[in-house]
């Protein structure tokens, strides 16, 4: 059984989160601390992605199996899950194969229509492609405010905000991650597997009215139709990836699920 790098945290019910393509369990660091006081946390690296070896072959399908292992090898039994980007439908399809007590989905990938999808690969493909190009010069480069919202804005909804340290690590996320090009290409096939399963627990679909990436009204909208039965919310002023624009808020989102099971 392949081993998942993770970080562990805090005692309560179980809370699994998992990040988007090119990332890693850090991303959801403004949050854990904070989730950590109701939830033991499991914040971990998919397959390819941060400290956890290389698939073979990394699709998002292959990955979801990934972590659906990873659950039964840590004996989390319907675990809470939340996700953002890929992580987002990843956690959305363990949840409609009734192996998840709730489930958050931050910007989740899947709710495109077609030139949304290409936009989404492209604009992500060809940022990786120039952060290599200017990798030696992106330390100075993302130390700047200007630097940060030129470079980072794709992601971030507040990039001059965000720390240099942050930064760099989130533009090597997808520069060093051996998973991210071929998760990438297999957003071409990546779907929400939904059984009926997802209206019997408590979902919350959350969005960044700044989200360039995955872009917030059209793909909301589609969200919504799609899961009606889920709960579906704006995040004002932040972006694709949320946690760094207001980690408060989106901390709250999570606990809410908790307080959802609870009633």
């Amino acid at each position: 059984m392949r081993v998942l790098n993770h970080h562990r945290a805090g005692s309560g019910e179980p809370l699994v989160l998992v990040h988007g393509v090119g990332s890693r369990w850090q991303v959801w660091e403004p949050v854990i601390d904070r989730l950590a006081g109701s939830f033991e946390v499991y914040a971990v690296d998919l397959p390819g992605f941060g400290e956890s070896e290389p698939l073979a072959n990394t699709t998002v399908d292959i990955l979801t199996d990934a972590l659906a292992a990873f659950l039964t090898e840590h004996g989390l039994d319907a675990p809470h899950l939340a996700g953002n980007s890929m992580g987002g439908l990843i956690v959305l399809n363990l949840a409609a194969r009734g192996l998840a007590r709730s489930v958050t989905a931050f910007s989740p990938i899947g709710f495109w229509a077609t030139a949304g999808r290409v936009w989404c690969q492209q604009s992500l493909g060809q940022s990786a492609r120039l952060g290599r190009i200017m990798r030696p010069a992106l330390p100075a480069i993302l130390r700047t405010p200007a630097g940060r919202t030129a470079l980072l804005s794709l992601v971030f909804g507040r990039a001059w905000a965000a720390s240099g340290e942050v930064a760099l690590a989130t533009a090597l996320g997808a520069i060093d991650s051996p998973g991210f090009a071929p998760a990438l290409a297999s957003f071409d096939r990546a779907r929400l597997q939904d059984s009926g399963r997802l209206a019997r627990i408590p979902v919350t679909v959350a969005w960044g009215n700044r989200d360039i990436l995955l872009t917030h009204a059209p793909q909301s909208r589609r969200a919504r139709a799609r899961l009606p039965e889920a709960r579906h919310l704006t995040l004002p002023g932040s972006g694709h990836i949320p946690f760094y624009d207001d980690p408060g808020r989106c901390a709250d989102v999570i606990l809410d699920q908790l307080a959802a099971v609870d009633r």
